[in-house]
């Protein structure tokens, strides 16, 4: 759920990806907005191509993990032994590998360590006086590691670095080959509503009981990639992880009466559920509305009579990152069938009493809804189970998100806890997608999780109900962001660790943004068909922003460096402003004048003026010949001397009966009735703008005429290239407009409204138009009257 970027991002094989905006003209008013990314981007490989497509030579490891774990909810404490068989499939000889301990995030001495600033008020809280103790001693939390052997049972030696262990190899890890190891491991579970976290507990004073979210809680491989090696970032709690694709096999010892759901498919239902909740499982496979396999009445009851035994649940899940699962006797079950391009996918829910009313009318078939409308946005959803979990948090997993959303204690509930709920099911379920399969570095670039999941959970609300209160997608939710002060602001591109207003930097600019592509600059069909082939290309891959820049592009035709690096690289905001308006209407008695022809090169000596010459020349000698020092090429060899020549020197021609055509514009010939038919009415509008915010986007305008009617008019980004302050723009409309407006539908996140319009008030000036007499017919095969008369001659 909440995820990564870098400040100066990338270090790949001494390749930098950089998060500022490297400029190649700095200082000028072009050059620089529409430059092409150039090296900010890694260069190509084998590995990774510049089309944005995996290379012939990509690779990525994969670890494999078999898990038993025995929850004990009296002492509140999890213990676990797992084997995991790591498959080296890069070309590097690895001496040791890295492992997550995430749960170390708890431990007062194993944690990241990586502190805020603090101040002291007036007053204090107990809270903050108990937590400054509890970090002088040693807690008790986090991982603890009672066993770490190779597949023969001997030790292994390790080294804990806070929330990391690093595992030496007792020989090279060679390349194909793969390594066999055991971890013995427990843990105290924290309370999770109190010092947060990702899983841990809630506890339930009314009725006595727990629920508990069971995630980021073993010993997990870290991701090692072509592009940075190991990615073994400490974890704060805020940048999520980067994990490798697997097969688990999991097996969960828990009280008799709990309910477990977790990643992946059970493979002992006939076992762990009743008689009456197996046939009722069995009838959610074909069900059109959810069905409760376990009801409200059993978890009514079982949260009164707390079995004292235990029941193991196992669980197997294909080709995940990860694993999770929740547990509770507070479970209420429901599951419905959906398909996906003709595949099942059972989507379920688990939830307590205390979320009843809203969840079981909602929660599956809006799981339904999430993943067929991602699977329309990306890729067919490849796995058979989607959950939705209700624990008063939102946070994502393979196959099983926990997710909010609690009625009053009466059983109602508001319209805005109900959207609330909606929107973080319909978001977290969408991390199915993004990062769960399309495998994003988290804990690096938290904008490739979170912003392009925002962004199609925008596009899902939509479809969910036109009038959603989406808050994520659409240009004007970002605008207050794009308005603060630049000391708030940093680049998408910056790592979540050092992200000052974390919510708008990673989740609502790169949603905006990729609905702005979407909708105003590259159009639906050329970026629907381009984000699904990013999808379709690094789907149970590990992209990087360059893959998806680089797709985006490869497969619309569209050149877009201009809006990755003014959007993504950049924090400047997008401020147009309208300068100035002129206004010319056809004159049909207007009458072609002498002095006023701006006839493109028509008369000799239009166009660009002659240059000086030097100041120590005598200009009369040159012009006259009379230094003798200057040898001239048509002295030199007067077969060059042309009648212009001879012209230029008054010399008579030839042809004494040629003269030569006068210095003043031609007549105007009358236009015909059916032409000025064609004119009458025709109005010129001439708009000055200029770039107050410096990020370049699309100049969007809409004209308000005198009969109530509006035309709109839409100018690409790249009118700014040559001009990236300042553009001007002619524009035609067949009726008078009374009002001008920039950004009518608010599409650009423009910041300030209050100069994106103009009263249309001004006088207009007149133009008229002519045609010319056919003593210029010479003008029509390309030429000047004086050439066609040399011609002639």
């Amino acid at each position: 759920m909440r995820k990564i970027t870098s400040m100066m991002i990338l270090a790949c094989a001494g390749l930098t990806l950089h998060a500022q905006n490297i400029m190649n003209n700095p200082g000028s008013n072009h050059g620089n907005k529409f430059e092409q990314l150039g090296t900010i981007l890694p260069t190509a490989n084998e590995y990774r191509t510049a089309s944005g497509a995996p290379g012939p030579k990509y690779w990525q490891q994969r670890a494999d993990y078999n898990i038993k774990c025995e929850l004990d909810e009296a002492n509140l404490t999890l213990k676990g032994v797992e084997t995991i068989t790591y498959y080296n499939n890069s070309p590097d000889v690895l001496t040791y590998l890295w492992f997550q301990l995430d749960e170390n995030e708890h431990s007062s001495i194993d944690n990241a360590n990586y502190q805020e600033s603090s101040t002291l008020g007036k007053q204090v809280s107990l809270t903050m006086v108990d937590k400054l103790l509890e970090n002088k001693t040693d807690n008790g939390n986090g991982d603890k590691i009672t066993k770490l052997t190779d597949a023969n049972g001997k030790a292994l030696k390790y080294t804990i670095n806070k929330t990391m262990m690093r595992v030496d190899l007792p020989a090279p890890l060679k390349p194909g080959q793969q390594f066999v190891l055991n971890i013995d491991w427990h843990y105290k579970i924290t309370d999770r509503m109190t010092v947060g976290g990702r899983g841990g507990y809630e506890y339930f004073p009314e009725d006595g009981n727990y629920l508990f979210t069971m995630s980021q809680w073993y010993p997990r491989l870290c991701v090692y990639s072509d592009f940075q090696g190991w990615q073994n970032h400490q974890f704060t709690g805020r940048g999520e992880f980067a994990l490798t694709f697997g097969n688990f096999s999991v097996q969960m010892t828990v009280p008799a009466d709990h309910v477990v759901m977790a990643t992946g498919q059970c493979q002992n239902y006939a076992q762990v559920l009743s008689s009456a909740q197996l046939s009722r499982w069995n009838q959610a496979q074909n069900a059109k509305e959810p069905v409760e396999v376990v009801t409200l009445d059993e978890a009514k009851k079982a949260e009164q009579q707390k079995s004292t035994q235990k029941k193991t649940w196992t669980f197997k899940a294909e080709n995940v990152r990860d694993f999770a699962w929740g547990s509770s006797r507070k479970f209420i079950w429901d599951a419905m069938p959906a398909y996906v391009e003709g595949k099942k996918v059972m989507c379920m829910s688990a939830y307590g009493k205390e979320a009843y009313g809203l969840y079981r009318k909602f929660s599956s078939k809006t799981v339904a809804h999430t993943i067929k409308s991602y699977s329309k946005f990306s890729i067919p959803y490849p796995y058979p189970v989607a959950q939705s979990i209700e624990a008063a948090n939102g946070m994502e997993y393979p196959m099983i998100c926990f997710n909010y959303g609690r009625t009053d204690k009466d059983g109602t509930y508001t319209e805005s806890a109900k959207n609330g709920m909606l929107g973080v099911i319909i978001h977290e379920v969408g991390h199915n997608f993004f990062p769960m399969i399309v495998n994003s570095d988290e804990r690096q670039w938290t904008w490739m999780d979170e912003g392009l999941n925002s962004f199609v959970e925008y596009l899902t609300e939509e479809l969910y109900d036109n009038k959603f209160p989406s808050r994520k997608g659409a240009a004007w939710t970002i605008v207050d962001y794009m308005k603060l002060p630049k000391g708030q602001l940093e680049p998408i591109m910056t790592n979540s660790e050092n992200i000052v207003r974390f919510g708008p930097n990673a989740y609502t600019k790169p949603a905006t943004g990729l609905n702005i592509l979407r909708e105003t600059i590259m159009g639906r069909e050329l970026f629907d068909y381009a984000f699904k082939e990013y999808a379709r290309r690094w789907a149970f891959k590990h992209p990087t922003p360059a893959d998806l820049f680089r797709t985006m592009e490869d497969a619309s035709g569209e050149d877009l460096d201009w809006f990755w690096r003014g959007w993504f690289y950049g924090i400047e905001p997008c401020d147009i402003a309208i300068d100035s308006v002129k206004h010319a209407v056809y004159d049909p008695n207007g009458a072609y004048a002498a002095g006023n022809d701006n006839r493109m090169g028509m008369q000799r000596g239009n166009g660009i003026d002659k240059p000086a010459v030097n100041a120590f020349e005598d200009i009369s000698k040159i012009r006259n010949r009379e230094n003798k020092n200057i040898i001239f090429l048509t002295d030199a060899d007067t077969t060059l001397r042309d009648f212009y020549w001879r012209y230029d020197r008054g010399i008579e021609p030839y042809d004494s009966t040629f003269k030569v055509p006068a210095q003043q514009p031609a007549a105007a010939e009358s236009l015909t009735d059916a032409e000025k038919a064609k004119y009458q009415g025709i109005h010129l509008y001439e708009v000055s703008f200029s770039n107050k915010g410096g990020l370049v986007m699309p100049i969007i305008v809409e004209f308000t005429f005198e009969d109530g009617t509006k035309e709109t008019e839409k100018i690409p980004a790249q009118i700014w290239r040559k001009n990236e302050n300042n553009v001007s723009k002619v524009f035609l409309t067949k009726k008078k407009a009374v009002h001008i407006q920039l950004d009518p539908m608010k599409e650009t996140a423009d910041i300030d409204e209050s100069n994106n319009s103009w009263p249309a008030n001004e006088e207009p000036s007149k133009f008229s138009l002519f045609k010319m007499k056919a003593a210029m017919r010479g003008q029509s095969q390309g030429q000047n009257p004086m050439q066609h008369a040399a011609q002639k001659k």
